[in-house]
């Protein structure tokens, strides 16, 4: 299973302690950034060349479980698309 932990990292003496992706000095709140706006993998990658795949889909995990923290469960009852 990935653990986007062993690619996200806090270090005091790297960037005051901010988040960053293991290996770099780039800010794991940069790269989300980016991702939010809607830029291309290839084009992070790009402008980004230390970053490997693994950190970027730690970006996404790190994302997609800071989400499910904050947002409401859904209602329990039918999904669309299944017979009630």
């Amino acid at each position: 299973m990935f653990d986007p932990t062993q690619w996200i990292i806090r270090d005091p003496s790297i960037c005051n302690g901010q988040p960053t992706l293991k290996g770099t000095r780039v800010l794991l709140r940069v790269v989300l950034g980016y991702l939010a706006q809607g830029e291309a993998i290839d084009a992070i990658r790009k402008e980004f060349p230390s970053l490997t795949e693994a950190h970027l889909q730690a970006c996404i995990a790190f994302a997609a479980a800071s989400a499910a923290e904050d947002l409401p469960a859904p209602p329990p009852g039918p999904r669309s698309g299944h017979a009630a």
